[in-house]
């Protein structure tokens, strides 16, 4: 029997009935896993890495600013962090590339807060460029040499930017009833253009161009529903977005209203109008000409809002005119109109 005990597959036999026990080293396994960190709490997560890199930052500052700003910025909470982080990001992120030699050297001379100037490599320097030069030399304003590619990518598939690049802040809008009172302060006639339902930036940039061209104070957009002043505006606009202010209404029929409670008359731009341009009798008073899209025309409010509705007289073959011509041949009549009166 010795032999036995150590052959191949001998098992040991127990005595039955409980065993001692662990002491409860496996107690927390049986009752399961607590809850997991959030990712900031963890110092191996790309979260808590930036947390922790954040904490130092803000260590670092209140060191070199004070103790009063330190420990303020010690108390922070990581929610807050966050925000203020992700705030710093869209800030980094919201800026608009205004492409093109007019309208990089007239968001020069209009003093835009610009952040960077990229400019094409072995550019051909003519006098805009020379202008464009001086004034960002001259304003510190960081020049970078690229590529020519590097620019295309700026510009975007649309932009042509002629070799230069002006990175600026989002663009700041006026009021629409502040900018009437300073138009009813200086002592000038108020002309303004109001659109409803125009989408296509370039529309917006050549109805600026038109409205700096014949003696208009500004342009309103819609908050919703409606194109914004972009990169692609600014170029369209040829530069003129930096002398003509444009305005956002929240609610574009209730600015109308306000604006016709001050005394001006709104005038709707559309192909079945009751008057024909050239006998608009109401061109030397204060006007905002509404201008709609292409497609759809005014919204039904906004019509019912309009003091006139007015059409521009075309050839039986053209069923509509762009939006942007539209608003240019009416701002010339007005323009002509008032010149008349004047004389």
């Amino acid at each position: 029997m010795a032999a036995g005990k150590n052959r191949a597959g001998a098992v040991r036999k127990t005595k039955k009935g409980p065993l001692k026990g662990t002491g409860g080293n496996g107690r927390q396994a049986l009752e399961g896993k607590k809850p997991t960190p959030k990712a900031v709490d963890r110092p191996y997560h790309p979260a808590g890495k930036r947390k922790a890199a954040q904490e130092r930052l803000e260590q670092a500052r209140g060191g070199r600013g004070g103790a009063a700003r330190g420990a303020g910025s010690a108390t922070n909470s990581p929610q807050s962090r966050r925000q203020d982080q992700q705030r710093k990001a869209r800030k980094q992120d919201d800026v608009e590339i205004v492409t093109g030699r007019n309208a990089v050297v007239e968001a020069l001379r209009a003093k835009i807060p610009a952040t960077a100037l990229h400019v094409a490599a072995r550019i051909e320097v003519d006098d805009r460029v020379k202008e464009i030069l001086q004034i960002a030399t001259k304003r510190g304003i960081p020049i970078l040499e690229v590529m020519r590619p590097e620019l295309d990518r700026l510009a975007g598939p649309d932009g042509v930017h002629q070799g230069v690049a002006l990175k600026v802040p989002p663009y700041e809008y006026a009021h629409p009833v502040d900018l009437l009172e300073s138009v009813i302060d200086s002592g000038r006639t108020p002309l303004f253009v109001a659109l409803d339902g125009i989408t296509d930036p370039r529309n917006l940039g050549a109805i600026i161009r038109s409205t700096a061209a014949f003696g208009g104070q500004g342009v309103i957009v819609p908050q919703r529903r409606s194109v914004g002043v972009t990169a692609s505006a600014w170029k369209t606009s040829a530069g003129a977005a930096a002398r003509v202010p444009v305005a956002m209404a929240t609610n574009l029929t209730q600015t109308l209203k306000a604006f016709k409670e001050a005394g001006v008359f709104v005038v709707g731009l559309d192909g079945g109008g009751d008057v024909d341009l050239p006998g608009l009798d109401l061109a030397d008073r204060p006007l905002v000409v509404v201008v709609g899209s292409e497609g759809k025309g005014l919204s039904r409010l906004v019509t019912e809002t309009c003091d006139a509705i007015v059409s521009i007289p075309i050839g039986a073959d053209t069923e509509s005119l762009n939006a942007g011509i539209a608003a240019s041949v009416t701002l010339y009549e007005i323009s002509t109109a008032r010149a008349r009166a004047a004389g």
